[in-house]
């Protein structure tokens, strides 16, 4: 996980969401989640980054690059699963996309800290990141076109109010998500002067729905973010994997990814989820169309 939950006040209310049954705040989005509206791509998505992670069964860990659990069937007969789409995240996939990120991130956490941790993801999705000059930085997202739940839905104000107004934030559709970058946070600085790095693009945040996992998911998702990176004239890929997620592992190494070895006694920067988590730092060449 990356990034720092973004501030700035934003009013809020009640709501039930389907997912978990407790009331959820609605934030009414501002500007830049006005500027999303009328089905454009929201392309400005960030990542956010969590200074404490809850328990969870090893099983069901969650790393920096999320949760890859592609099936060799898919290998096998690409068209296996030919409903899944993956493109830019919009501004009406913002809940869907933050209940993606936090069930896999901290499936361990429980009410209300969950809910807490999705109303934090949802705010910085809407809010979004400025990126420095050159840079680039897009959410994907893997969407089930034959998954159809319009129960989520947010109430916002007092129901005896004029002002009462009632949205619907997803439709039960998302079921992956990757973001990349070109910002370099993650990436070791150059030279003296630790300049940043250029031409290089990060993956981050890749988690599938549990119920999702083993159709390739993760893999379309990365190779979509492959796409990406060689329309903005990257020359390489990198990112963060958790020594023992054996299956994105294996997942990373079939796309073409290569551990890295850092040398003895770098300071290379890393995510920060929990104490105790070792990361391979692996990168691939972008192959030229």
């Amino acid at each position: 996980m990356r990034g720092p939950s973004p501030g700035g006040a934003a009013s809020a209310s009640l709501a039930w969401s389907s997912n978990s049954g407790f009331r959820a705040a609605m934030i009414r989005p501002g500007p830049a989640a006005a500027a999303a509206a009328n089905g454009r791509s929201w392309t400005g998505l960030p990542s956010v980054r969590a200074a404490t992670r809850g328990p969870s069964r090893a099983g069901e860990r969650a790393t920096a690059t999320g949760i890859c659990c592609a099936s060799q069937a898919v290998e096998l007969l690409p068209a296996l699963y030919p409903e899944i789409v993956v493109r830019d995240a919009r501004l009406e996939d913002c809940w869907e996309v933050a209940d993606t990120h936090c069930s896999s991130f901290f499936p361990g956490y429980k009410f209300p800290l969950d809910l807490v941790l999705r109303i934090d993801r949802y705010i910085a999705l809407l809010s979004g990141f400025s990126v420095p000059p050159g840079c680039m930085r897009t959410c994907l997202v893997a969407v089930n076109s034959n998954s159809v739940d319009d129960s989520f839905s947010v109430e916002c104000g007092d129901v005896r109010d004029a002002d009462f107004q009632k949205y619907s934030l997803g439709r039960g559709s998302v079921a992956g998500i990757l973001t990349i970058d070109t910002v370099a946070d993650y990436l070791p600085r150059r030279g003296h002067l630790k300049q940043r790095r250029t031409g290089i693009a990060y993956i981050a945040n890749v988690a599938v729905r549990k119920e999702e996992r083993r159709k390739g998911i993760a893999k379309m998702l990365v190779q979509e973010a492959e796409a990406r990176a060689r329309s903005w004239g990257c020359r390489s890929m990198a990112l963060h994997c958790d020594v023992n997620n054996i299956a994105a592992l294996r997942l990373y190494k079939n796309q073409g990814f290569k551990c890295i070895r850092v040398p003895e006694g770098a300071k290379w920067p890393e995510p920060k989820i929990s104490k105790g988590v070792q990361y391979n730092f692996m990168m691939k060449l972008v192959a030229k169309t």
